[in-house]
């Protein structure tokens, strides 16, 4: 019998990626993606409608607010998305027996830790935008006893959504010179293997809940991975890439993100 699985905020780069992979599938698994137009987990009447009017086993959920930097300006918004309607879909699932799997961020540390980032760390979030995500973390772990909280860092596709990856090679169409920052510290991680990994806790059918951190295993700079992303589309020889450590932006952001993974 197939294993019934929401995703919510499919229009995203996470759940795009998870779409393209696993709509069309052999393995068991019966997918309904749906973006906020299809299904906004802010509105609580219209959530509680559709949960009483479909049956899932499984939520993922994909549908955040993420843009650091606007977050600062507008954290009511940040906080209705990755708080209040993390709190929402949670009661639903908690209502109708069904495992959230939730994604979160390495923004929920404050980056002053010298060592890898490990899931009995203490967060301490230093933007708003890592406060919203974390109060949706503490949320999902008070309403629900059956739950995945997965923390990822510096997410990116090469194909969906706006994020560094794309951001670098839309640049190097116009720019000669490329000036990124050295200061930060984490690692990058592909969509496509995030997306295998929740898949896989599916498919294993998985009783380990709680708060875990999945990324790709490679640590480098901002500076680092623009370097990699245009060694990787043959762009290096034609822009200059300059390293820099006084980037500033409106939302502070931890210098070190690295996430502690299990081997």
């Amino acid at each position: 019998m197939e294993q019934r699985i929401l995703v919510t905020g499919s229009s995203g780069q996470l759940g795009r990626t998870i779409e393209e992979l696993y709509s069309v599938n052999s393995i068991g698994l019966d997918f309904t993606f749906l973006s906020r137009q299809d299904l906004d987990i802010t509105n609580k009447i219209e959530l509680e409608t559709y949960f009483r009017k479909n049956n899932f086993e499984y939520c993922i959920n994909c549908a955040a607010y993420t843009n650091v930097e606007q977050a600062e300006k507008e954290p009511e918004e940040a906080y209705t998305i990755n708080a209040e309607g993390v709190k929402s879909l949670a009661e639903n699932c908690k209502k109708h027996s069904i495992i959230l799997i939730h994604v979160s961020t390495d923004y929920v540390f404050d980056g002053e830790k010298e060592t890898p980032y490990l899931v009995t760390d203490e967060p301490n979030p230093i933007n708003e935008y890592g406060k919203s995500k974390l109060q949706g973390e503490l949320l999902v772990q008070h309403i629900l006893k059956e739950f995945f909280i997965i923390r990822t860092s510096w997410l990116y596709s090469k194909t969906y959504g706006k994020n560094f990856y794309k951001t670098i090679l839309e640049k190097a169409k116009t720019e000669k010179e490329l000036r990124i920052t050295n200061d930060q510290n984490g690692r990058p991680t592909d969509t496509i293997n995030l997306a295998n990994y929740i898949v896989s806790l599916i498919v294993k059918r998985s009783k380990r809940y709680g708060v875990s951190h999945f990324s790709d295993k490679k640590t480098m700079t901002w500076f680092d991975f623009a370097k990699y992303i245009l060694v990787e589309n043959n762009l290096s020889e034609q822009i200059n890439l300059v390293e820099i450590s006084n980037y500033r932006t409106f939302a502070r952001r931890p210098r070190n993100s690295i996430l502690g993974l299990k081997s």
